[in-house]
């Protein structure tokens, strides 16, 4: 996974004599031990359980943010864009920090990155900022997105859809909770934003805490670690360093896969936050009160909790990911049909369809780890497809609020979302082929 150990360590676990005995750790390592991998997959579940509380808490409470700073309707749009344009900017400097500080590092500091934002962020003031301390939580959670997948492919090569899942389903529990439980905690200290806000750091330090025993593992970065990380994930331990360093540089670009992974990723991550951060609100326009809307935001959150888990499972098994990618765009376009046409009436149902269809995003990771054959080539397809789907979906939010202000109702807004959902199943067949970027790059 992230590096905490050179590459020629990966399968120590598994073949570890009986008896406890393990291979001495290697200079610049930490041993490969059973219980550091308990406390990686720890680290890693208490990391994805933060990766979105800071925006869906935001969602909950935007109404009465939008009041305390005075903020217009394209204003709060520019906010709700904010996350995507952080993962674009930031998301794509954590493969280089990794190589430099090692991954363990750089989750911590981004743990610590998201812990300090969301501190400051309800109390320093003004919509400026507000905005800064926001854009520093989410560079925590940018660099933090990028490098989970690389953990997965490269400590857990043989669980790259289990992992995944495991991880998709933290994430989607973070979000859930967030999204239920503002309203009410605010509710409880007193009624003000501020607090409801600035509770949520509190679980970000705890992941931060979790973190911290790597921090001084920076083997992905050591010149004994470098020739292994050039090498196949599922190659046997001590290959060759100089067919390594032979090995071409992968020019990603070049690939059609990586292009569509990008844009697939790129329009579900569109659909993810304009769902956060405005469904609360299309609900609460429709006479639904606020809390009961934090709730249906919950429930569209919570059902990524077992199909986060379910799917990568079935997508990794699978040689075409295609018909997933449809069947969740279906089920979007149903969802949003339904917000045009009863967005009170039917507000369960509405919210369990868009549920699903945000489950495009765990789809997404796991076409990651299953789109390139090698441990550099999932962090350079990571970082690419990332770093420029996030780039894609920063207009959308914007142009929701735009809409919104300006139509003074949800109709333009929501027929932009589905119109979204087409090329997003397009991209997503696409970049569901049974191919390889290293192939296509080679080509």
């Amino acid at each position: 996974m992230m590096g905490l150990m050179a590459s020629e360590e990966t399968s120590t676990l598994e073949t570890a004599p009986q008896g406890g005995a393990r291979e001495p750790a290697r200079p610049g390592t930490r041993a490969w031990t059973p219980w550091t991998a308990r406390l990686l997959v720890l680290g890693i579940v208490l990391a994805a359980v933060n990766l979105r509380p800071a925006i869906s808490s935001l969602g909950a409470l935007l109404e009465e943010v939008r009041d305390g700073l005075g903020m217009s309707g394209s204003v709060a749009g520019l906010l709700t864009s904010v996350p995507a344009l952080c993962f674009a900017v930031f998301g794509v400097t954590a493969p280089r920090l990794a190589r430099r500080f090692g991954p363990g590092a750089v989750v911590c500091a981004g743990m610590a990155a998201l812990t300090a934002g969301l501190l400051l962020r309800p109390y320093v003031g003004g919509t400026a900022g507000f905005l800064a301390a926001s854009a520093l939580a989410l560079m925590g959670i940018a660099v933090s997105n990028v490098l989970m997948p690389v953990i997965v492919k490269r400590w857990f090569p043989d669980r790259v859809g289990s992992m995944t899942g495991l991880y998709s389903m933290g994430l989607a529990c973070g979000t859930s909770i967030s999204a239920a439980v503002t309203v009410p905690v605010t509710d409880a200290l007193g009624g003000g934003w501020q607090p409801g806000l600035m509770v949520w750091a509190a679980p970000a330090a705890v992941a931060l805490l979790a973190w911290l025993p790597f921090v001084r593992d920076r083997s992905a970065g050591s010149a004994a670690s470098a020739s292994a990380a050039s090498a196949p994930v599922d190659s046997a331990p001590g290959a060759s360093a100089a067919s390594s360093a032979a090995r071409p540089a992968l020019r990603i670009t070049r690939s059609r896969t990586a292009w569509a992974l990008a844009v697939f990723f790129g329009l579900q991550a569109t659909g993810a936050y304009i769902t956060m951060g405005w469904m609360a609100q299309i609900f609460r326009d429709a006479g639904v009160s606020a809390s009961t809307s934090g709730v249906l935001l919950a429930v569209t959150m919570a059902m990524g909790i077992p199909l986060a888990f379910v799917i990568p499972r079935v997508a990794s098994r699978l040689p075409h990911q295609g018909p997933m990618v449809v069947v969740l765009g279906v089920c979007g376009l149903a969802g949003y049909a339904g917000l045009y046409l009863a967005p009170a009436g039917g507000a369960w149902a509405w919210a369990v369809l868009l549920g699903v269809s945000n489950c495009a995003f765990p789809l997404a990771l796991t076409m990651v780890g299953m789109r390139a054959k090698t441990g550099p080539g999932v962090a350079q397809l990571s970082a690419f497809a990332q770093s420029t789907g996030y780039l894609i979906s920063i207009p959308g939010p914007l142009l929701v609020g735009v809409l919104y202000q300006h139509s003074g109702g949800w109709g333009l807004p929501i027929a932009l979302m589905s119109a979204l959902m087409v090329p997003q199943m397009a991209a997503g067949v696409l970049a569901g082929r049974n191919r390889t970027v290293e192939d296509e790059a080679a080509r």
